[in-house]
Order: C-alpha cells, then structure tokens, then sequence
C-alpha cells in the first residue's frame, strides 16, 4: 500500500512540475481527501495553489479540514476570500467553527460576515463552548421527534431530514424540547406505522452535556460501546450529537497533548513552520528547567567548597541517585496519569492507589538501595583513603544506599501526589511526568544524598 501511495505521489509531482492541469484534475479525482491531504503538506505553496486549482469546492473543504495545523495556516494565507467562502459553505457546522477558531480575529470576523444567517448561528453557538468540551466537538446537526408522534410520522421526517452521516437512533424530546431518550431505527422498521414514539423510547439513553470534558466523553464512549451519544444543555434539551470518529480524532489529540506535555513541549508549536516559533514555545519550557539544575549545580558547589573530601568522594556516585530516582518517580507519574486519563476506576481512587504505589515504591528502593550500596562498596573499596580528612568507605556506602532509598522514596511520592493534585486544580496532570518536575526530582534527590553524606562523614 505504501509502495503504491509513492507511485501517486510521485506522478502528482511529475504532473505538477510539467504544469499539466488536465491530468491532475483526473489522477487527484481518483483520490482520497485524505490522501491529497498528506500530498498537499509535503508539496510547496506554489504545488499547493495548483492542487486547490484543480479540485472542486467539496475536496478542497474535505483537504482543508484533514491537513496539519501548521499546513492550513499556510493555506489560510494562499486562498482568496472567495475561496475559503466556497469551502466553508461545504463543511458541516462543527467542522467550520474548528477551523475559523484558528484564524486571527480580523480574518475570522471578515469570513463570518459572508455565511449565511442559519449557519452562522450554528457555528457562533459552537464556538461559544470551550474547544475541548463537548459542545466544541458535537454535531449539533440531530434528528429529533416529539414523543407524541408515531412511528409512521418519525419514518417520513428522517426520509425528510438532509443529513450525510450514518445514524442508528432518533432522539425524542418533549413539547420544550428538553430529551427523553432515545428510539432505535429497528424499532421504527418493525412496529407498527400507528405506535407512539413514546412507547418504544429507550430511558436508559446515556448523554452528556455541553460543558464535560472532551477527555471525558472519550471515557465514556469506550466505557460503553456507543457509537453516538446526545448532547444536552443545561436545562436538559438536547442541542447535538457527537459520533464514535469524532471521539477517535479527539482520542489522537489528547494523546498528542499529553506526549508533548511530558516531553516539556506544547502542540502549540505546530501552529506554524517556523522554527523561532518553535524554540520559543519550547524555551518556556526549558527555561525553569535551567533554573532548576542551577539549583542542583548550587547545591554541588556548596559542598565543594565547605567540604571539599566529602565532594570529591561523594560526586562521582550523584549522577546515579538522580537517575535512578528521577526515572521511578516518572514510572509512578506516567502510571497515574495514564489512569486519570482513560477514567481508569482504581487511578480515580487515591487511597486504592496510595496503597499500592507506595508499596511498590518501597520495595523498588530497597531493591536499589541494597545494589546501590553493594556497587559502590565495590567501585570504592579498594581505594579507600588513608587521611582521616575523607569520609571512610563504609560511611560512603552508607549514605549512598540510604540516600537511594530516600530519594526513590520521595520522587515516588512526588510522581504520585502532583498528578492527583494538579487535576484537581485544573492542570494538565501530563505536566507531573514532564522535565519540570524531573528537574525537581533531581535537585531534592542530590541534596538528600549529599546531606546524608556529609552527616555521616563528620
């Protein structure tokens, strides 16, 4: 499959460079969106303006939607206001309120004021709701009948109905339009014409509302099994509907944040292909992280230079206290914020998890504690200093393994506290398994050991 996906993008690029439009209109109309969506993000704006040239309004909107952030920022800057009108007229509500959230306000509003007045409200009512909620990822294009009407009325609004999606049920509602359930399409196809809708709704119908969490709905749906599920308001009436592929796209996303949280980055950076952008966003990240490893390189210094025996015999065995210790605490860290993130039952329970971190965690640093020791017993002993100034070997050893068991013990508990903690401040927990906290985690781990070191050697 690869091999043929080359063999297209290989005659676009030839297609491309000999300028032959008529032909490219033909191969790309044999394509997938999806497919001249990845040609379109590895082609230059110059390729990019004559694929947009070729294809009708319908696949540049499906292109459009399925590039990159960065790509379609570039896009933005290439196609004409009429263009990008053109687009956003064949894409769905939901979809268009996406895209314009990541136009600059003067390009948004100018792009507003040429969509009609129905879609307009739509799409202003879905940008009105924070992006990652489920009312900034709902459909709120639904089908919906009155619990008094029957089966046979339900049947001729759904012939009715202008919708391009799949769907399995139909939402009832009362006279105010607060929703009662749902009506599976089997039931329509086999009672009777005359039955009442509300004789065959289902009460147990799960929904959710406008303001839960997209990470929670995505919970909720693989919880579940749903393929669809409504979306209410907060006076119950339902307002839309989100669908099992629009789950999986923010199921992708949410696993890209929580990736680039923990490796001391943000997915802002992808807004652009520029690389200032990027360092920049990078840099405020690794800026307290520099802060943070001068404190460790403060610590270092001054026991160098109140007590230089001590430093020198201690400082060749610090790298491994940080390292051992920073990598079980992120171990505990990634364990709870993988929980919190799929809605894991136990990792919702802190005292469930408590027990069993801490137990782990105590048997982890008493495991690296003892081969701690025993491999600096071995390193050191046989060039134990003779002046009396230096620490002796056995207090090294001591110190050593004790420092390992401490610092492993308090990183655990770090990477076990901050991700319950920041969740229920409102902060990513991701941020808990990121450099910031690993840089904590080897300042804290350094002055425990060389502190013991310096206790036991005087």
């Amino acid at each position: 499959m690869a091999d043929e996906q080359n063999q297209v993008f290989q005659q676009i690029k030839h297609l491309l460079e000999t300028d032959n439009k008529p032909a490219l209109h033909k191969l790309l109309s044999d394509q997938r969106s999806s497919d001249i969506a990845e040609i379109v993000e590895l082609v230059d704006n110059e390729e990019r303006r004559t694929i947009f040239d070729v294809i009708d309004k319908q696949m540049s909107a499906e292109v459009l939607e399925k590039v990159d952030e960065a790509t379609r920022a570039e896009l933005f800057d290439l196609l004409d206001d009429k263009e990008l009108r053109n687009i956003f007229s064949e894409l769905d509500p939901d979809d268009a309120a996406d895209i314009l959230s990541e136009l600059p306000e003067k390009d948004r509003a100018r792009l507003l004021e040429s969509i009609s007045p129905t879609e307009l409200a739509e799409i202003k009512e879905l940008m009105s709701y924070s992006e990652d909620s489920a009312g900034g990822i709902m459909d709120p294009v639904v089908i919906s009948v009155s619990e008094n009407a029957t089966v046979a009325e339900a049947v001729s609004k759904i012939r009715s109905a202008e919708i391009d999606e799949d769907f399995y049920s139909v939402f009832v509602v009362n006279e105010t339009g607060r929703f009662l359930g749902d009506v599976r399409i089997r039931f329509l196809l086999t009672r009777p014409e005359s039955t009442k809708i509300r004789d065959l709704i289902d009460p147990d119908t799960i929904f959710i509302h406008v303001d839960t969490d997209q990470e929670e709905v995505r919970n909720i749906f693989s919880k579940n099994d749903l393929i669809v599920v409504p979306v209410l308001d907060k006076n119950e009436r339902l307002v839309g509907r989100i669908t099992a592929d629009r789950v999986i796209e923010v199921a992708e996303e949410e696993a890209a944040e929580d990736l680039y949280t923990m490796a001391g980055t943000d997915p802002d950076e992808l807004d652009t292909f520029s690389a200032f952008h990027a360092a920049r966003v990078r840099m405020t990240w690794l800026l307290p992280c520099l802060i943070g490893t001068a404190v460790t390189a403060t610590v270092m210094i001054f026991f160098k230079t109140h007590h230089l025996m001590v430093f020198v015999a201690a400082a060749a065995f610090a790298p491994m206290i940080q390292a051992i210790s920073g990598n079980a605490g992120l171990q505990t860290s990634a364990i709870v914020v993988s929980g919190l993130a799929t809605g894991h039952l136990a990792a919702l329970k802190f005292g469930q998890v408590f027990t069993r971190e801490i137990r782990i965690a105590l048997l982890v640093a008493l495991c690296c504690g003892l081969l701690g020791g025993i491999a600096c017993t071995i390193l050191i002993w046989s060039k134990a200093p003779e002046n009396n100034a230096s620490p002796a070997p056995i207090q090294l050893v001591f110190a050593f393994g004790i420092a390992m068991f401490s610092a492993i013990m308090v990183s655990t508990t770090l990477g076990l506290f901050l991700p319950f903690l920041f969740r229920r401040i409102g902060i990513d927990p991701a941020i808990s398994s990121g450099p910031l906290v690993t840089t904590a985690n080897d300042s804290i781990s350094v002055t425990i050991y060389m502190s013991l070191t310096l206790l036991m050697a005087t």
